[in-house]
């Protein structure tokens, strides 16, 4: 029995729509860089582009879980001397929502280039109002919203 390789000819590209709404941030990076990478497809090759369109709607709603919201921080450096900075997530979340869930999928993409591009097909939205209805997207449902 021969191994399957996707061919990029061979790929059909679907849209789909994720709300945040009440989900942890982590489930839902991990769930959409799973749809991004392409490994929710049974054709997924690790070497070719496979991933989809993603949509994610309501990032104002996401919630972190324990005492991450106080304790965790982004930190970034801006390239002169002593420039690291700090930012915690409490004051991410209510500014930049958006952000957050882009830097957490970002991290679970492969750093490479095949990673760098499957990234630009995440679309974040901080309420329910995006301009991707052209393309037709699929609604997924994510599991584990808190009340």
């Amino acid at each position: 029995m021969k191994t399957y390789m996707a061919k990029p000819a061979d790929i059909e590209r679907k849209w789909y729509v994720v709300d945040a709404t009440n989900i942890p941030l982590g489930r839902v990076a991990s769930q959409v860089a799973d749809i991004l990478t392409g490994k929710n497809k049974t054709i997924y090759t690790p070497h070719v582009d496979t991933g989809d369109f993603v949509i994610v709607i309501n990032s104002d709603k996401l919630v972190l879980t324990g005492n991450k919201l106080v304790d965790k921080k982004m930190r970034y450096h801006t390239g002169y001397i002593g420039g690291l900075k700090e930012v915690g997530y409490d004051k991410l979340m209510a500014e930049k929502s958006d952000k957050a869930l882009e830097k957490a999928v970002k991290g679970m993409l492969p750093k490479t280039t095949l990673g760098r591009k499957q990234f630009t097909r995440l679309h974040v939205y901080k309420d329910a109002n995006h301009n991707h209805e052209a393309q037709k997207p699929e609604t997924i449902v994510i599991k584990g919203a808190r009340n």
